[in-house]
């Protein structure tokens, strides 16, 4: 039971290329999710303010972060 939780828990993030990850972060910034700092050349992903330097890496993060956040209500 613990390993079909743990499965359903996880997220398939090899399916996000450059092309995805650039406009998955441009709604992001839109929705005011992710602040963009031009003269850091970052990307700050403001619920967990962590910063990036690749739109995949905050893309995949971001999946990551949700999953997380989503199990921790369904715990309570």
């Amino acid at each position: 039971m613990l390993a079909q939780d743990r499965d359903a828990a996880r997220v398939d993030t090899a399916d996000i290329d450059n092309t995805m990850a650039r406009s998955v972060v441009d709604d992001f910034v839109d929705a005011d999710v992710v602040t963009p700092v031009p003269e850091d050349r970052v990307l700050v992903h403001e619920p967990s303010s962590t910063a990036f330097d690749s739109a995949t890496q905050l893309a995949v993060f971001h999946q990551g972060w949700t999953a997380a956040s989503d199990a921790g209500e369904e715990d309570e």
